[in-house]
Parts: structure tokens; C-alpha cells; sequence
């Protein structure tokens, strides 16, 4: 663990721009997680707020206000937003730089790069504090072409891909993962977004900050990686935005690089359009659309999972039946029931594995 962090919303984290926060909540293995500074939020719980479940982890209206209230020492403040574009909006930069002057070093998943910003920049080296910006791309020279070795791998590989970009991909794909553990079953996780490394992932890249010529080679790397050293049983993958959305489309690379034969399906029956394209007209297709275009790929959906975001429990679970009904398929409400019920289905998808 690196040590002790709070989270910087800007006032973002009862909405879906505030994942990464959503996610340190859940469970991280890098940080200790001492609160949240979120003004419109204080006095409430973080895992509360998150999905319902209190984990102790306070959320304040000030880093004033929250060094009062703790004797631990912070040694991090990591932005738990991902905005429209990347952008850091005026709250959460007078956040950041609170953050400094109070000598936290400063961890960001954002495309606007903190040590871009020459005002930023000089506070850091008043304070003596360090901005790491994870989602900056690494140099040509270090990154990896695909190899093709990972066709020869016999590790049953899942990708957990949605029908839409912030759906739940990365918390369904640590369900899994930790599932399978307690079972006894050897497995791991590649993460792909800036919120997998925040939770202390240990294979994996950033997806959206890699060169599109090197992104199957990444992803191919990160698997191989992960075979070499963990050997598990089972590799699920984190999808990133969705087949089919016109402002991102992206997962046939997680089925044809990166070799996943089985599908772990997300989607929201919530959800009619693409999220943030709804002045456009731009339906989500009906799922079996997406289950038919993976079968195209190569792969086969093996269950649905169904954020609930925004559905009360007894909708939920009328559209879970409905779903089951027409498609045939187990269908999952993860965060409400975990997701046990899907150990048998990936037993048996790992016996079938050639």
C-alpha cells in the first residue's frame, strides 16, 4: 500500500462523472482512504453514497474541515473525477491546490495534466509535493506491438464488455476476480483505466492515454505479463466503453487481441440512449444486437449483468426475469446480489476452454 489518501470530488461525487471516487470506495489495495472532500455531500458515508453500504469513509466539506477531525497523516489526494474532455473544473482545482499547500502529493487520472500547469507546478515545488499524472502516455519507446504470442496461452480469458461507456465494467470485472478467489479459483484482473491502477492493480495500461497502434500490443502485454507471473486459472478483462457507441467504439480489441473467448455482458435497461448523446437521437441497440456482433467476433456472452442505477429492487428484478426469458442467458444483478451465481457458468466455460 502506498499510504494514506483522500479523494478530491469538486463537489462531483453524487453523480456518474465521480466513478473513479465510486470505485477507491469499493476497494483499493494501493490506498488507505481517510475521506472525500465533496462540499454538496458532507456529513454523509462515501460507501453510503457509493451503493448503500457504510465503510466508514466520511465525507467533508473542506481539507480544513477534515484535518481537524483525523490524527493520521495524509499523504496523498487523488482526483476522483473523470470529467467531460478531461477538464478540471474551478472547485476541484481550488481543491488541488488546498491539497498542496497542505503537502499532499497529488495523484490524477485526468487528461489535463497537472504538471502542464505552470501555476500548479510552482505551488508543488513551494510545497515539495509530487503531481503524478497516470493517465499521461508513456513514449513511443516503451510501448509494445503485438506479438501474436497470446494466441498460444491456454489461460481461459473473459472480457467484461458493456452496452454503453460508465456502466460498471471495472466493479464487475473485481466481483468476478474476488468471486473466484474465495472459491479457491486463481484469478486476476487486467485493468484498462485510470481508476484499475488507483485500486492497486497490478497488470494492466491505460487504454484511452495509449497510442491506437500500440493498444492490442498493450493489451496483449498486460495479459502475457500476468500469465508469466500469476499463472491463474481464469484472466478477466475491463472493458471500455461499448461496440457500439459512436463517440468511443471499443471492445473488439478485448475478444481479437486480446483473445477473450468468453463475455461477461453489462448493460443498463435504464438507459435508452448513449450517455451524454441523448440530444442526438443515439438509441443504445436493442442487446441482442451486441450479443449477435461478439458472436461475429468470436466470442460468446456467457451471462448478463445489469446496472441498476436509477431502478428500485422489484424493477430490477422484473427486468432480470424478462431478460433471462428472451435470451436465454443467467442474468445478474451484481451489486445487489453479488455474483456468486455466476462461479458455475465460468467453471464450466474454463472446463470447455481449448
Amino acid at each position: 500500500m502506498d499510504g494514506n489518501a483522500i479523494i478530491l470530488t469538486g463537489d462531483l461525487l453524487n453523480s456518474d462523472f465521480a466513478k473513479t471516487a465510486h470505485g477507491l470506495v469499493r476497494g483499493t489495495e494501493r490506498y488507505n482512504i481517510l475521506g472525500i472532500i465533496d462540499a454538496k455531500m458532507a456529513g454523509k458515508d462515501g460507501g453510503v453514497l457509493t451503493d448503500g453500504r457504510h465503510r466508514n469513509i466520511p465525507v467533508f466539506k473542506s481539507i480544513s474541515l477534515l484535518k481537524k477531525e483525523t490524527q493520521e497523516a495524509i499523504n496523498y489526494a487523488v482526483v476522483g473525477v473523470a470529467t467531460p474532455g478531461g477538464v478540471i473544473p474551478p472547485i476541484l482545482m481550488n481543491d488541488i491546490k488546498e491539497a498542496i499547500a497542505s503537502g499532499y502529493a497529488i495523484v490524477s487520472g485526468l487528461h489535463t495534466y497537472l504538471n502542464d500547469n505552470k501555476e500548479v507546478v510552482a505551488l508543488a515545488k513551494k510545497h515539495g509535493v509530487e503531481l503524478l499524472d497516470i493517465r499521461k502516455p508513456k513514449p513511443v519507446s516503451e510501448l509494445k506491438f503485438w506479438t501474436g504470442r497470446i494466441k498460444s496461452i491456454k489461460t481461459p480469458i473473459v472480457a467484461v464488455l458493456g452496452t454503453d461507456c460508465a456502466l460498471g465494467k471495472r466493479t464487475t470485472a473485481r466481483f468476478l476476480r474476488d468471486a473466484m478467489r474465495q472459491q479457491g479459483i486463481s484469478s486476476e484482473m487486467i485493468f484498462t483505466g485510470q481508476t484499475g491502477w488507483l485500486q492497486g492493480g497490478k497488470y494492466g495500461f491505460v487504454f484511452d492515454s495509449t497510442l491506437n497502434d500500440f493498444v492490442s500490443g498493450e493489451l496483449e502485454h498486460a495479459i502475457l505479463e500476468c500469465y508469466d507471473e500469476a499463472n491463474p486459472d481464469i484472466i478477466f478483462l475491463e472493458g471500455q466503453a461499448a461496440l457500439l457507441n459512436p463517440s468511443g467504439p471499443c471492445g473488439s480489441e478485448f475478444i481479437i487481441s486480446g483473445n477473450a473467448k468468453g463475455v461477461i455482458l453489462q448493460h443498463s435497461p435504464n438507459r435508452k440512449y448513449y450517455k451524454g448523446w441523448e440530444e442526438f437521437d443515439l438509441k443504445i441497440p436493442d442487446i441482442q444486437k451486441n450479443i449477435e456482433l461478439i458472436r461475429l467476433y468470436g466470442a460468446t456472452v456467457l451471462a448478463i449483468t445489469l446496472n441498476t442505477t436509477g431502478i428500485d429492487l422489484a424493477t430490477a428484478q422484473k427486468h432480470k426475469n424478462e431478460y433471462e426469458g428472451i435470451l436465454g442467458l443467467p442474468v445478474i444483478l451484481p451489486v445487489e446480489e453479488g455474483v456468486g451465481a455466476l462461479i458455475p457458468v465460468l467453471e464450466k466455460y474454463m472446463e470447455d476452454y481449448q
